[in-house]
């Protein structure tokens, strides 16, 4: 922490603080999430299965170049008197013209960020739930959710304050209509 002349520091400025020093074994995911640090161990195949058959339509389908991201945290705006959250996506889409990934810090705004992706794993409540209102409140366009227990994949749009307006939802085996910037119906036969 940086000194500062008789000024106390505050809980939210020590939970950051915290946060920024762990040092989480290898594979592991420290995330600030509404306040509470979170701690999730390294993904399964299946996991990243999900991710890859995603990506691999993005790069194909998708109306205009996009990047992606599954490693790159980002800082999101947050509620109350917490600290900014800090998130890592399963992944992150976003123009490729952006270049936005560029950089040696770990840690990115969510400007210019078109989507996020959250496939669930051992705690799908956060990725239902918190996360949804993370990235809602950041103002990031889509959430896309896939949601193993349900064996469906949710669309997030139109954030507004603590949560999305809008939502599809369809069951695996079922595509999903991605809009622009995307513009292209995600296949999720292989999900099954």
């Amino acid at each position: 922490m940086t000194a500062r002349a008789h000024e106390p520091f505050t809980q939210e400025e020590v939970l950051l603080e915290g946060f920024l020093a762990l040092d989480t074994p290898e594979g592991f995911r420290a995330e600030l999430i509404e306040g509470e640090i979170v701690v999730t161990p390294p993904p399964d195949g299946d996991h990243e299965d999900y991710i890859e058959l995603i990506v691999e339509q993005m790069y194909a389908r998708a109306r205009i170049r996009m990047q992606f991201s599954g490693n790159k945290g980002l800082i999101l705006r947050s509620g109350g008197a917490c600290p900014k959250d800090r998130v890592i996506p399963d992944g992150t889409f976003a123009p490729r013209e952006l270049r936005l990934y560029r950089g040696a810090d770990p840690w990115m705004p969510c400007d210019g960020v078109a989507m996020v992706l959250e496939v669930t794993s051992t705690k799908p409540k956060a990725d239902r739930e918190a996360k949804r209102r993370c990235y809602a409140r950041a103002g990031i366009p889509l959430y896309l959710l896939v949601d193993r227990e349900d064996s469906s994949v949710t669309l997030f749009s139109a954030p507004e304050k603590d949560d999305f307006r809008e939502h599809c939802t369809r069951p695996f085996g079922k595509p999903i209509t991605l809009p622009e910037p995307f513009a292209f119906d995600l296949d999720t036969t292989d999900f099954l």
